[in-house]
């Protein structure tokens, strides 16, 4: 995820991503002033979920939630989680990566940018620092830390809601200078760095003494990411305290594990009694060390860990937290969330196989601390019985959308492949009754528009459910792995590794008919590989014409079905290629989209070719300096509609006038669209707020009919719509041979309607679809001519 989008600097542009934001919104207001554009529609899922970084409420209330997503916003419950309304919307950065409310005062909040989380794979941006509310969330107000990227903890003074810490990680995939511990004294207005070690060691957590407010207690984690590999320790790592209010630190050493490997550490101070820490801690791997107790304000500490057993990527988890009223009472947040009641004599497992995996936050609260509330991958538990059962919350519109589908049959059948939630389908278009149908990390899913009981659905590293037979396991894979029907024939399909590789029996076995299409100097080091095919794309008018494109910059296409392919990236950035779309009735003309930013150079992230690559035309060059993920090219309306990490724009063909479609849509990533002809549907994925669709019968815009200039016949078409008759009346300029081809709307070609003479004059030709001999469905077709060398093209609809 975010990988692609710091190809190959290594680093992301937020100027240019809060410009990009910025655009979106000046186009959004000229659009309004012309006339409202149409809403887009919440299609689902709210009963999924999505990956939760923080939950937290008021210790004086019972009924008030607060509850942070890592890509989606801040969402607030006045009713105990039964409802939901999103709080965050229109501030500059959805991704959270921790809340705070003020104990002095219930109506102050704190939220902190960036989820500092050690992942990378589903990460897409960091933060843009802290915010403020000082009306329980009605209201947010940016008070600084905009480079510290990441934040891991914030915690308040519990009498004086000003004087606030944050534990910053800074920039997950560079190494800058603002990362540390930083506090204010004045509600934000200013912000001092109280504790830093190196430009790659970060805080990732803070807490204070309840009873004597000027200790304070932070974990510095020093972690390196780069797009190709990761550290995720030092000797910078460790646990620090201070008894002056943060402006001086001891490193707190006896008893803890010590070297020069140490990973993340969480820690928590008990409410009740301010003497007894915990702390989890792990390695520069991710694996757990041990648990760890003090009670002696972390003088010394004692290893408790007993009967835990961790999973061996803590580095995604690794916190822990202490019920407000008992500090025997212990809740560790790893993969599962383990418990103890005895002070770490003995822990038990309070969610294997009960809730999701993942585990990211708990809140105990003091007035009952049987309410817990959890937060995880797949959304939030809340718990009446202390964990012994727990309850998904499934009222959230917060899953991490990598793709999505739609049942060219039904389209009431949606579907879509999602970050650590596999892949998921409705039977009715309702947006809580979603269901998993494949694990993992969802990916890519199809369905067979001629069988749509036959489904591919994909998870991580081309996890495929038909299998991966014929495909060498040592070929370079990419994390969200291609997967593409040959448009003519959809018992065929393709999928690509660092090579290409077809399928004719519906993926029992998979030939190669490609070599390495990249530039053959990548990695393949798990998770972290590179050097891989990121998109495949078959011409639906001829599927012997299939493009390529990779993550180190090659697009490449064949014109023979695989058996040559020539390198034609030449004229284009060197950047992440993400999608590329094939015009649907001629197969050297494509369309290319690109992520990443640019820097010192004059690149676009849309570029068109009308010769198979030989030369390639920016067609972006009005847009922002934005990552592209998807385009879709419409040829009823004549539009180009494009998925960005700033929503969905569009133009007509061969217009540089790119506008934002519609409203409403949540300032999310979107990272897949789907286009239903038959409904005139656009579907999007978001990254973090799960899917919405839009009407595009709104749209007027662009032309549906095509005729070369020089064209030497003129063609009327009648009736339209028709149902079993059809007549073309078209005059020709001179004597001459003739084809004339039917086509649906992806560019397949249904039928032959006539291959003959055209005489100079009049001519009338006439074709029957008696008994439906064509097998069409009701929906838009294209009737194509040629004639002496030109083209000319009529939309026609058809009526069963």
């Amino acid at each position: 995820m975010i990988s692609q989008r710091i190809f190959p600097s290594g680093r992301m542009d937020y100027d240019a991503y809060r410009q990009a934001i910025s655009w979106r919104s000046s186009s959004m207001n000229r659009r309004s002033a012309l006339g409202s554009p149409n809403n887009w529609q919440f299609a689902g899922c709210i009963n999924i979920g999505g990956r939760v970084t923080d939950v937290d409420m008021h210790a004086s209330d019972l009924q008030t939630m607060y509850l942070g997503a890592a890509s989606g916003g801040v969402f607030k419950s006045t009713d105990a989680g039964a409802t939901w309304i999103p709080i965050f919307d229109q501030q500059g950065s959805l991704s959270i990566g921790d809340l705070a409310i003020a104990p002095s005062d219930p109506d102050i909040l704190y939220a902190g940018t960036g989820e500092a989380n050690g992942g990378g794979g589903s990460l897409t941006y960091d933060g843009d620092g802290v915010y403020k509310s000082i009306d329980g969330g009605i209201t947010w107000t940016s008070v600084g830390l905009q480079l510290t990227r990441n934040t891991g903890r914030i915690a308040i003074d519990p009498v004086d809601p000003d004087r606030v810490f944050a534990a910053t990680m800074g920039d997950l995939f560079g190494d800058n200078p603002e990362r540390g511990v930083y506090r204010t004294t004045d509600g934000g207005t200013t912000w001092q760095q109280v504790l830093s070690m190196t430009d790659s060691t970060g805080a990732i957590e803070v807490v204070i003494n309840p009873q004597h407010p000027d200790t304070v207690y932070a974990s510095l984690w020093e972690r390196v990411r780069r797009p190709d590999r990761r550290h995720y320790g030092g000797p910078s790592s460790g646990i620090y305290r201070s008894y002056d209010g943060g402006s001086t630190w001891t490193k707190l050493t006896s008893g803890l594990p010590q070297g020069v490997d140490l990973g993340r550490i969480g820690i928590d101070i008990s409410q009740s009694n301010p003497n007894v820490l915990y702390a989890t801690v792990t390695d520069y791997l991710g694996a757990n060390i041990g648990i760890f107790k003090t009670v002696n304000h972390g003088n010394s500490w004692t290893d408790v860990t007993a009967n835990f057993f961790p999973n061996a990527a803590s580095y995604w988890y690794g916190r822990i937290k202490i019920d407000p009223t008992d500090p025997d009472i212990v809740y560790e947040i790893d993969f599962d969330l383990w418990k103890t009641t005895d002070g770490g004599l003995s822990w038990s497992n309070l969610t294997d196989f009960f809730v999701h995996v993942d585990q990211h936050e708990v809140y105990i609260h003091p007035l009952n601390n049987n309410l817990v509330l959890l937060g995880n991958d797949g959304g939030m538990h809340i718990s009446t019985d202390a964990g012994i059962s727990w309850t998904h919350d499934e009222t959230l519109p917060i899953t991490q959308f990598y793709t999505c589908e739609i049942d060219e049959t039904n389209p009431s059948n949606l579907y879509g492949g999602a970050q650590d939630n596999g892949v998921n389908t409705t039977a009715t278009g309702n947006t809580d009754d979603w269901f998993s149908i494949w694990g993992g990390d969802g990916f890519v899913v199809l369905v067979d528009p001629n069988n749509p009981a036959l489904v591919y659905a994909e998870y991580q590293y081309a996890g495929l459910n038909t299998g991966t037979v014929g495909i060498d396991p040592l070929d370079r894979i990419n994390w969200n792995t291609p997967l593409v029907f040959n448009p003519l024939n959809t018992n065929s399909l393709f999928i690509g590794t660092d090579k290409v590789y077809k399928t004719t029996d519906n993926g029992t076995f998979w030939d190669p008919i490609s070599p390495d299409l990249t530039n053959g100097s990548g990695t393949a080091s798990y998770p972290i590989v590179y050097g891989t095919v990121t998109t495949i794309a078959v011409a639906p008018a001829d599927s012997n014409v299939i493009w390529a494109g990779t993550d180190d910059g090659n697009v490449q296409v064949t014109t023979n079905g695989g058996n040559t392919w020539n390198l034609v990236s030449a004229g284009l950035p060197y950047r992440w290629v993400t999608r590329i779309a094939v015009d649907p009735l001629v197969p050297l003309t494509a369309y290319v989209t690109l992520s990443g930013y640019r820097y010192h150079d004059n690149m676009s992230h849309v570029y068109k070719t009308i010769n198979g690559g030989n030369s390639w035309t920016d067609i972006g060059v009005t847009l922002p300096d934005v990552p592209v993920n998807d385009i879709i090219v419409d040829s009823t309306l004549n539009n180009l509609y494009i998925a960005t990490d700033a929503g969905v724009f569009f133009t007509a063909i061969d217009s540089l006038d790119w506008q934002v479609l519609g409203d409403s849509l949540p300032l999310a990533p979107v990272m897949d669209l789907r286009l239903h002809e038959g409904q005139r549907i656009l579907l999007a994925a978001t990254y973090g707020r799960s899917m919405y669709k839009y009407d595009l019968n709104y749209l007027t815009s662009g032309i549906t009919d095509h005729q070369d200039s020089e064209a030497a016949i003129s063609v009327n078409v009648f009736p339209n719509p028709f149902s079993s008759l059809i007549s073309l009346d078209i005059y020709a300029t001179v004597n001459q041979q003739s084809n004339i081809d039917l086509f649906d709307i992806s560019g397949k070609k249904i039928a032959v309607l006539y291959n003959g003479p055209l005489r100079k004059g009049n001519n009338r030709i006439t074709f029957e679809n008696e008994h439906n001999k064509y097998r069409l469905v009701s929906g838009i077709y294209f009737i194509h001519i040629t004639a002496a060398g030109s083209e000319t093209v009529r939309k026609i609809i058809f009526n069963n």
